[in-house]
């Protein structure tokens, strides 16, 4: 079997999470990094036993080494469209983490980039390679619930208070520098965890048959901005071309929790955790619940590594669905463009 040779620019905590995901897979490797921060990569140097003249303190020197095959850009958003538009340039296969660009001029200009390359490009959402994901899907295509009339799809952390006693809160000390919160970077909840609730959306949209997602429209846009000119907590709902419909909140001010509800005429299937393999149930009217379950030991990046580094063995330089492909992408950033951009 071939190995993939992986490549990754940016070693932060997502970063080390996706890493570790190697250890599970069998047709992919870890053989470089960049970082401009010497104890980062000190530090993965020893931990996947990386060879040292594979470690790289300049993003552009990755780029140039030609035994990488694709690389995994984990920057912050702000740097995704940038470096994303290096890899191409230096005929490298990408992977970005999401949100794949700040905004839909900046994901229209890696298509436009991409055009005739014969290069993989995908956006990072794991939960796309999960093997839930696909039997959740394949209930839906069978009518399990029936026609599907809407369904909600929350993602939201409380970031802001701590709790101090057991009646009261503390609201923390925001750090500027933090992605999260900080403007420049790409920071908000909406590209930061609404992109998920919106991505859900469109990937259970598309499987209603004659579902035209172009024409697809966010209303009903509330948002908080806080005191460091980012977002907050977001909500909005998706009216898809057929009458469907999906509400979506993200939130850094409130725990909503990470649950994802498709509601169709027979019944609903209650996905506790979509983003990171939890638990789902299935509920038709007349039947009894059905559990939907996965073993949670095993690293939920590794799905990801091992589908894609198979593709590229294969030839195959585009995502499978249900993985986010391009066009998703563009449909994606039009979303969050809306929702950042529209007034509260």
């Amino acid at each position: 079997m071939e190995t993939i040779n992986w490549g990754i620019i940016g070693l932060g905590d997502i970063a080390q999470k996706f890493s570790e995901g190697f250890a599970e897979t069998d047709n992919a490797k870890l053989l470089a990094v960049a970082s401009t921060n010497y104890e980062k990569l000190s530090k993965f140097k020893k931990k996947f036993f990386i060879d040292d003249k594979y470690l790289f303190n300049n993003y552009d020197q990755i780029l140039n080494c030609k035994d990488v095959d694709i690389i995994y850009i984990a920057l912050p958003n702000s740097l995704h469209h940038e470096w994303v538009i290096k890899a191409i340039k230096n005929k490298k296969n990408v992977l970005v983490e999401k949100p794949a660009t700040l905004n839909l001029l900046e994901a229209q200009d890696i298509q436009k980039n991409l055009n005739g390359t014969n290069l993989f490009f995908g956006e990072a959402f794991m939960y796309r390679y999960y093997p839930q994901l696909n039997l959740i899907l394949e209930n839906i295509k069978n009518n399990e619930i029936g026609n599907l009339i809407s369904m909600k799809s929350f993602f939201g952390l409380n970031l802001l208070t701590k709790k101090k006693l057991i009646f009261f809160n503390k609201k923390k000390k925001i750090n500027i520098e933090d992605r999260k919160f900080n403007k420049k970077l790409g920071g908000g909840c909406i590209l930061d965890l609404g992109c998920y609730t919106s991505s859900l959306s469109l990937l259970v949209g598309s499987i209603i048959k004659k579902n035209n997602l172009q024409n697809l429209k966010l209303t009903k846009i509330k948002k908080e901005i806080g005191e460091t000119g980012v977002d907050i907590d977001a909500f909005g709902e998706l009216n898809f071309f057929n009458g469907f419909k999906s509400e979506i909140h993200a939130s850094f001010k409130n725990h909503l929790g990470h649950s994802s509800v498709i509601i169709g005429e027979k019944g609903s299937i209650i996905i506790n955790n979509p983003w990171f393999n939890g638990q789902s149930l299935i509920k038709v009217k007349g039947k009894s619940d059905r559990i939907l379950d996965f073993d949670k030991k095993k690293n939920i990046y590794s799905y990801q590594i091992k589908k894609i580094s198979k593709n590229l063995s294969d030839g195959i330089f585009y995502p499978n669905f249900p993985a986010m492909n391009l066009n998703e992408t563009l449909l994606n950033m039009k979303i969050l463009d809306q929702w950042s951009n529209e007034p509260k």
